[in-house]
């Protein structure tokens, strides 16, 4: 019974128009291309992304998402990643030198996904939110003198 629900579970998959046009566009990992889909749903229906599109990259053997977070933002690259899959320097580098904003995106064995922007050098992240800066002194600890 439950290999009759995964069956099932993957036919609408395979049958649905975005995850056709990710497979066209030829890059020879199925696993990649079936990551890339599962990101493609993310933004689109969860986040609500605009203009996602499948791009191929022949550099890395994969597919590229592109879209905008909100109208009116600029293109966003996104390199979904299974998790048996490993990325290198080189690989990164090729991404961004496409001039873009990129978003890492791994995709575990359950599906879950999780993004990590990218840049290139340093980027201070910004603050968490509800923190506050209550000053240097106010939360160190006094070392005990023994």
């Amino acid at each position: 019974m439950e290999e009759e629900s995964r069956a099932a579970d993957s036919s609408w998959i395979k049958q649905h128009p975005a995850y056709q046009d990710l497979m066209n566009l030829d890059v020879g990992d199925s696993a990649q291309v079936y990551a890339a889909f599962l990101v493609y749903l993310d933004l689109t229906e969860v986040r609500r992304w605009k203009d996602v599109v499948g791009v191929a990259s022949s550099e890395l053997q994969a597919v590229l998402l592109e879209g905008r977070e909100k109208e009116g933002e600029p293109v966003q690259v996104v390199y979904p990643l299974p998790s048996h899959r490993t990325v290198s320097h080189k690989d990164l580098r090729c991404i961004l030198d496409r001039g873009s904003p990129m978003l890492l995106c791994a995709v575990a064995s359950d599906s879950t996904l999780v993004y990590q922007r990218l840049c290139d050098g340093l980027l201070t992240p910004d603050p968490p939110v509800d923190i506050q800066d209550q000053g240097r002194r106010q939360h160190r600890k006094r070392r005990l003198q023994t």
